[in-house]
């Protein structure tokens, strides 16, 4: 069985609802996840928008939000998340700062791709990282993942 990841709020390339975004109430997806590998120790997600700023000039990824070291145990996230399981520990997005940050793009329908990675270890704590350097830290660690893509134009 492969390792899934999936929403009750959005189907796969689907419009992810405006409550999710910084038009709406900005609060997270509930995120469901299977399939996870018996090799896993703990998992990641990352969620950002390659798309930015202009789907159609593409300059960087916006990164939304990082979390590592979530329990293999654990088999998804409710929606608006306010406390995390225990040991999940949090990098910052590309607002500087911890937690969801929602979709809010300045022009045309981007991509954000919330992407679940399974590792065969636990990380260390690495203080508040970026996306950048907990894919660093994921280096040869990685023993599955997914991705569920959704996706969002301002006034939706």
């Amino acid at each position: 069985m492969d390792m899934i990841i999936t929403s009750s709020a959005f189907p796969h390339n689907g419009a992810i609802p405006k409550a999710y975004t910084c038009e709406g109430r900005n609060i997270s997806p509930p995120l469901a996840w299977n399939g996870i590998p018996g090799a896993a120790s703990s998992l990641v997600l990352i969620v950002d928008d390659p798309d930015a700023p202009d789907p159609r000039a593409p300059r960087m990824t916006w990164v939304h939000w990082v979390l590592y070291n979530l329990p293999v145990s654990v088999a998804g996230l409710p929606e608006a998340v306010r406390s995390l399981p225990a040991g999940v520990l949090e990098g910052v997005n590309d607002w500087q700062r911890t937690g969801y940050g929602g979709p809010c793009p300045p022009i045309g329908r981007h991509r954000y791709f919330h992407k679940l990675y399974a590792l065969d270890v636990v990380l260390p704590d690495l203080g508040r990282p970026t996306a950048k350097a907990l894919e660093q830290a994921m280096k040869g660690h990685v023993v599955a993942e997914a991705r569920l893509v959704g996706t969002y134009q301002k006034g939706d």
